[in-house]
């Protein structure tokens, strides 16, 4: 993640979502928005027009556009004016309003990007809040496979050679999602959530020894990668002998819970060892998992089961 974000950055990130359009003030994409020394307490980027406590991003709305559309030609040409000697990175025309003019020309003039979207007001600012807090986000970097099992976010991780990329590969061709393969970014974006991308040089690849570096998306479509997921479980492959795998955890398994940025993900080791159908492994550790959310236990069910005929055969 770079250290600062220019209105160029916003345009290659949100401009499909948010249905942005470049109309003037090209020069000026390079203009920075924010950047990493910006305190948190600073996080606003963006706003209606402000000419007291002004954004790095200054959006006007139909009530903006409606006000200035008011002013004589003299006042707002003085109005425009004070909005760029505030020296905004970007001006936005939100809800398809038609631009002014004037607005073009000073754009023009300050080398300031002015921005159209088609999308109202307060979706353009919720979507750009969004976009600054994921950039002001904890974050960190872990190694393994992070795909979408199900529905849920779910990383493998597991020493050298285990059979990671492997595992991967089975799970997409049985449906389910690449999101990043050998080393994903995580960000706490919320204080129980935690999201996971893949590092934009890595995206879309998968490594698997013998075979080499396999795009997804052209072997097995579109639909096969996914670009971000919350992280939901950790497998973690580990290889064992019959010995220790026959002395581990009849009834909950080897459940644990390991901490990425402050937030406590549950981990479940999975013995690796010939014979053993990993995939099949992981899609029902998923589904088991997904029963814990919904407040079904079957370990526990089935202590209380014992509890229960214990107590009617005494």
């Amino acid at each position: 993640m770079p250290h600062q974000i220019t209105v160029s950055d916003l345009l290659d990130a949100l401009q499909e979502r948010l249905r942005l359009r470049l109309l003037a003030g090209e020069k000026g994409l390079g203009n920075i928005i924010f950047n990493a020394r910006i305190e948190k307490s600073d996080l606003i980027i963006a706003g209606p027009l402000n000419y007291i406590h002004p954004s790095p991003i200054q959006i006007i709305g139909p009530k903006e556009k409606q006000y200035l559309n008011n002013l004589s030609k003299t006042d707002q040409y003085a109005a425009l004016q004070r909005l760029f000697t505030a020296e905004p990175a970007a001006i936005l025309l939100s809800n398809r309003l038609k631009s002014i003019p004037a607005l073009e020309e000073m754009a023009e003039q300050h080398n300031t990007p002015l921005l159209a979207s088609s999308l109202q007001d307060a979706q353009v600012l919720d979507n750009l809040q969004y976009y600054a807090a994921r950039f002001f986000a904890r974050k960190t970097n872990l190694h393994g496979v992070f795909l979408e099992v199900l529905g849920m976010g779910v990383l493998l991780t597991g020493h050298s050679a285990v059979g990671k990329s492997e595992l991967a590969l089975e799970l997409i061709i049985r449906g389910h999602r690449l999101i990043a393969d050998d080393v994903t970014e995580f960000r706490r974006i919320a204080p129980d959530i935690v999201s996971g991308s893949c590092p934009p040089l890595l995206r879309e690849f998968l490594e698997v020894r013998g075979l080499g570096i396999l795009n997804i998306p052209a072997m097995f479509g579109d639909s096969a990668t996914k670009h971000s997921k919350y992280l939901h479980l950790i497998v973690h492959l580990k290889r064992m002998k019959l010995q220790e795998i026959a002395g581990m955890e009849r009834l909950r398994g080897a459940t644990r819970y390991r901490n990425v940025l402050g937030v406590d993900i549950p981990e479940i080791t999975v013995p690796v060892a010939p014979g053993r159908n990993l995939a099949i492994l992981v899609e029902t550790a998923v589904r088991n998992y997904i029963l814990k959310l919904k407040g079904y236990d079957a370990a526990e069910i089935f202590i209380q089961r014992q509890q229960q005929a214990i107590e009617d055969n005494s």
